[in-house]
């Protein structure tokens, strides 16, 4: 397993060097100049000296080839310095940092929601295969895999905010109210938009397991026993289905920042989505490439884990492993 570990971390470590240079080449050959707010004449009224251009391009290490830009950059943000923002010339790790529990938070709750729905409903939708219970479920879980999140999102807050009045429409706290309550207040319509597509995906994995397993020969003689269907599905079908949730959830950890870029502006939450569309608007590369990373980074831990958890989940799996 201490073998395992190490290889796997090595991978790690390798495919995060080589998205790292295939990112900034992307930001390097696209085009557009990163300065374009202080050059054009059309967006800012000041006019920039040659020099102190030059001097600028210097400060943001945007000077020399591709090849000595990426090691500059690299070597910086591996000492944890993540450079300075070239829209604001504040710094990108500590605007980062600033709106990461924001993202985290609703994104977290979002996934958990997703399992926690997910799991019963796809047992049940496996166990009673082509029955109405599967049937329902199935119809639902298709709906919400074709349900856009923008669309879901503003009919919610019509239907939430601008008719009922249950909830705020937008925002993450009421303006004089510093409460966790408000926050989660604000935070509800968003989860359920988030968990929505996540929790019917979940669903159909779960479902097509069950299935599966349901027709395995220890699953038939605990059913031929007599044992009572909601300990067949939690004590045998369940703990086989855990290495395609545990899979799930790996692959969705790089959601935890990325996946709420649309929902965070449909619901005005201040978190990395609405500061990463800024920078894209602003042509921020510096910040866009700050965000790119830590994205690649959680991406990477969670598929890290969750390679982990298959040894712990599966036996047999820990056992080839070994051997």
């Amino acid at each position: 397993m201490k073998d395992f570990i190490i290889k796997r971390f090595a991978q790690t470590l390798l495919v995060l060097v080589f998205v790292s240079m295939f990112a900034f080449s992307i930001i390097y050959f696209s085009p557009g100049d990163p300065l374009y707010l202080y050059t054009s004449p059309a967006v800012s009224s000041y006019k920039m000296t040659e020099e102190q251009l030059n001097d600028m391009r210097e400060a943001l290490g945007l000077n020399g080839n591709v090849v000595e830009r990426y090691a500059s950059w690299a070597g910086k943000t591996l000492k944890g310095d993540w450079g300075l923002s070239i829209s604001n010339h504040q710094p990108v790790k500590k605007q980062i940092l600033d709106k990461l529990p924001n993202t985290i938070g609703l994104m977290g709750a979002a996934l958990l929601l997703s399992i926690l729905v997910s799991i019963p409903l796809g047992l049940l939708a496996g166990y009673y295969k082509n029955q109405w219970v599967d049937n329902i479920i199935s119809g639902i879980s298709y709906l919400g895999i074709s349900l856009p999140a923008f669309w879901f999102g503003i009919m919610l807050i019509i239907v939430f905010s601008l008719h009922l009045g249950w909830l705020p429409s937008a925002g993450m706290r009421t303006i004089g109210i510093n409460s966790t309550v408000d926050v989660i207040r604000h935070g509800v319509l968003p989860v359920i938009v988030l968990s929505v597509n996540n929790t019917a995906v979940f669903v159909r994995y779960i479902r097509s397991n069950t299935i599966e397993q349901k027709e395995e020969e220890y699953v038939m003689t605990a059913i031929s026993k007599g044992v009572p269907k909601l300990r067949v599905l939690r004590g045998h079908v369940l703990k086989n289905c855990l290495l395609p949730i545990i899979t799930m959830v790996g692959m969705n950890f790089g959601t935890l920042i990325t996946g709420s870029f649309i929902v965070e502006s449909v619901f005005g939450w201040p978190g990395l989505g609405t500061l990463c569309l800024d920078a894209i608007n602003s042509r921020d590369y510096t910040m866009i490439m700050g965000i790119t990373m830590l994205a690649c980074i959680v991406l990477l831990v969670g598929n890290f884990l969750a390679d982990l958890l298959y040894g712990f989940a599966d036996p047999r799996i820990k056992q080839g492993r070994e051997k």
